[in-house]
C-alpha cells in the first residue's frame, strides 16, 4: 500500500513539473500566453517640456501607457517650461541609470546641455516633438511633418475652389521666431499655389518662400497666378483666447476676408467666435472658410464634423509617442545601433477633413 501511495505522489509531482497530463509541455516565451518572467524589463525616462498642456501631457501619457504594457518602468518628469529644471530632470534620470531617455525640450539651444549629460553616461536620447540645435548626441528627433501637413491641407482647400475664385486670406500665427509656425504657414501657401497653378512642388515652395518674405517685411503677401492674397497676419500665441483677439483685429481690418489660415486649430476655434460675433457666416456653407496646418485636437476635429473647419493637418502626440516607442524597442530589445537612425524621423503627413475625420479622431488629443 505504501508503495502505491509513493508511486501516486511521484506521478503527481512529475505532472506538476511537466504542466499536467495532455498539456504537450510548457510554453516557450515566444508562444502566445507564455510566461514573460524571463523577459528583461527596461527603465525608461521622459523629460517632458510641461504637463500643463493637453498636447504635451498626451505624449507623456502615451509613452507611459506603452511602457506599462511592455512591463517597463517609465518615469515622466515635468520641466515646467524651465530649462534649468529640464537639466535637473535629465541629471536625475542619468543618476537613476535609465536605459533610454525621451526628451521633449523647452528650448532647442538649451537642450544641448541636457543631452550632453545623457550622452556622457552612454544613455540613448530620443527627442519627441521638439527639435534640438545639436543633433550629434541624439538617436533621432521625431515629430510630424509640418511642411507637408500644411501642403496637404492647402491642396485640399484649393481643390474645392472654382478656377476664377479670388482668395482673400488672413493668417493666424503662433509666436514670432517659431520655426514650426513658419513651416506650417509656408506649407499652406505652397499647397494652395501648387494646386491652383499646376506648378511643380519645387516651384510651389519657392513661391511660398517669396510670400513668406513679403509677410515678414510688410505683413501682407500675394501670388497673382494663384489668385491668392494674404492681407494680414495676427499673433494668437497658439491659444483659443488669443486667437480670438487676433482674429477680431484681422477681421475688422480686412472685411473682404474669405479664408482664415491657422498655424494650429486652437487659434481657429478662437477665430470662429470672432466671426460669429461679427455676424459673418463661416464653415461649409458660409462665406469664410477655415483651414489649419496642425494640430488635430479633438475639439478641432469636432469642428470639422460640425462643418466649421474645413481641414486640419494631423500632428498627433499619440502617433509621435508610438513611433518613439517603436524605435526604443528596436534599440533596447533588438539591439539596433542607436547611431543608425536619421537625424529626423517624421510621421506621415495627413490632411484631416470631413471625409476621414472619423478614421483619425482617436489620434487627437
Amino acid at each position: 500500500m505504501k508503495k502505491i501511495v509513493c508511486l501516486l505522489l511521484s506521478c503527481v509531482m512529475l505532472l506538476a513539473v511537466l504542466g499536467g497530463c495532455g498539456n504537450g509541455g510548457t510554453k516557450t516565451p515566444d508562444e502566445p500566453g507564455a510566461s514573460t518572467d524571463t523577459a528583461k524589463s527596461f527603465s525608461v525616462g521622459f523629460v517632458l517640456r510641461t504637463t500643463n498642456n493637453a498636447y504635451y501631457a498626451s505624449i507623456g501619457d502615451g509613452v507611459k501607457a506603452s511602457c506599462d504594457e511592455l512591463g517597463w518602468k517609465c518615469t515622466v518628469l515635468d520641466s515646467g517650461n524651465d530649462t534649468s529644471k529640464e537639466l535637473e530632470n535629465m541629471e536625475t534620470l542619468v543618476a537613476a541609470k535609465a536605459d533610454l531617455i525621451f526628451l521633449d525640450c523647452v528650448d532647442p539651444s538649451a537642450a544641448t546641455a541636457s543631452q550632453k549629460v545623457a550622452s556622457e553616461a552612454g544613455i540613448p536620447v530620443i527627442n519627441l516633438d521638439s527639435g534640438v540645435d545639436d543633433m550629434s548626441m541624439q538617436v533621432t528627433t521625431i515629430y510630424s511633418d509640418n511642411e507637408q501637413n500644411g501642403m496637404e491641407v492647402g491642396k485640399y482647400y484649393a481643390s474645392t475652389l472654382d478656377a476664377d475664385y479670388e482668395i482673400s486670406a488672413v493668417l493666424l500665427s503662433g509666436n514670432t521666431g517659431s520655426i514650426a509656425g513658419q513651416q506650417r504657414r509656408e506649407g499652406l501657401m505652397a499647397g494652395i499655389i501648387m494646386q491652383r497653378t499646376g506648378c511643380t512642388e519645387e516651384e510651389a515652395w519657392a513661391a511660398a518662400d517669396e510670400m513668406e518674405k513679403s509677410i515678414v517685411s510688410t505683413g501682407k503677401a500675394k501670388n497673382e497666378e494663384a489668385k491668392f492674397e494674404i492681407s494680414g497676419q495676427g499673433w494668437g500665441n497658439w491659444t483659443i483666447d488669443e486667437g480670438l483677439v487676433a482674429a477680431e483685429d484681422l477681421i475688422t481690418a480686412n472685411p473682404k476676408v474669405n479664408l482664415v489660415l491657422g498655424e494650429n486649430d486652437s487659434m481657429l476655434i478662437g477665430a470662429i467666435t470672432a466671426l460669429k460675433n461679427a455676424g459673418i457666416t463661416y464653415g461649409t456653407e458660409g462665406t469664410v472658410k477655415l483651414i489649419s496646418a496642425a494640430d488635430g485636437s479633438k475639439d478641432g476635429y469636432d469642428c470639422i464634423k460640425a462643418g466649421s473647419i474645413m481641414a486640419i493637418g494631423e500632428n498627433s502626440p499619440s502617433k509621435i509617442g508610438a513611433l518613439g516607442m517603436k524605435i526604443a524597442e528596436e534599440i533596447l530589445v533588438n539591439g539596433k545601433d542607436p547611431e543608425s537612425y536619421d537625424d529626423i524621423t517624421m510621421t506621415e503627413a495627413v490632411a484631416v477633413t470631413a471625409d476621414n475625420v472619423n478614421d483619425h479622431y482617436d489620434y487627437g488629443f
